[in-house]
């Protein structure tokens, strides 16, 4: 694998070796090999990794075979998959509900083997959407860039807004709800509150409009839990409908769609937002 990156204007000085170690989190045993190969280039010139790198600087790298062995897995259907925004490094895709983000198992056949037939390489998840769960969702094309967007949702910033129709009438335009969230002693497939051993989980609510008896609202999210938002919003009254685990209101789909992701790319310092549509959403607001 060869990666040519541009460094942009805004980007922070910093010296080669800072830029592999820090910045790409390129693990020390790989660092060590681009080292003693050569295989890392600063226009096209070999460098001192103490040398500080310029705006405008294109840096080269090869990975051998053994540097990211590729992990196999079956291929899906390509025509599966909607894209929102794709580049080298990484894609940006429309999950439909119904439809697992990875398989529990490695013959079982998921969005992710969807996603790589699609890209005609192995992909890998940087964050997930449940099975019930519609909406834009991001895989790393490389195992180069995979550590770096992790770090990036780590951060906190990449930014990730559901719509959800829920029951109830919202009493304020706006609110946080950071209930720490545990395991269910009973039902493995649950999540529940749990102050005392659950860990930490932040949602941000916007009510957006009433609907009869329930309510359109946005979510960000600021942490990223199993069943957050799910299980916010039904310890506060207002479970979301069509959730076969937290709700009692009936409706062909669980109404929860991640709408929006927006986020800085690592190697161009763009702003990249994306929004995903849902057929299904849609007509699910329409019938209330």
């Amino acid at each position: 694998m060869k990666y040519t990156i541009t460094i942009p204007e805004q980007f922070p000085a910093m010296s080669v070796k800072e830029l592999l170690e820090d910045y790409f989190l390129i693990p020390r045993k790989i660092r060590h090999f681009l080292r003693t190969k050569k295989h890392v280039l600063v226009n096209r010139q070999i460098v001192h990794w103490q040398s500080k790198i310029q705006a405008g600087a294109r840096i080269e790298l090869t990975f051998d075979e053994e540097d990211y062995p590729e992990k196999i897995i079956p291929w899906g259907k390509s025509e599966l998959v909607q894209v929102l925004y794709e580049d080298e490094h990484l894609i940006v895709v429309n999950k439909p509900e119904g439809m697992k983000t990875h398989g529990n198992d490695p013959t079982e056949i998921a969005l992710l083997n969807h996603v790589s037939a699609y890209v005609q390489q192995t992909c890998y998840v940087v964050h997930r959407l449940d099975k019930e769960t519609s909406g834009a969702i991001l895989f790393a094309k490389n195992p180069f860039i995979l550590p770096i967007l992790n770090r990036l949702l780590e951060d906190k910033v990449i930014s990730r807004e559901y719509l959800a129709l829920c029951q109830g009438r919202f009493p304020e335009n706006t609110q946080t709800i950071t209930d720490k969230i545990g395991r269910h002693r009973h039902d493995r497939r649950k999540r529940v509150i749990d102050p005392q051993k659950g860990q930490t989980a932040i949602t941000h609510i916007t009510r957006l409009k009433a609907l009869g008896k329930t309510s359109l609202v946005a979510c960000r999210l600021e942490t990223g839990r199993t069943h957050q938002i799910r299980v916010h919003l039904s310890y506060h009254g207002h479970a979301i409908v069509g959730d076969p685990l937290y709700s009692h209101i009936v409706a062909d789909r669980l109404m929860l769609h991640a709408h929006k992701l927006t986020f800085t790319h690592p190697f161009t310092l763009e702003t990249i937002s994306v929004q995903a549509s849902s057929t299904s959403f849609e007509k699910g607001l329409r019938n209330r």
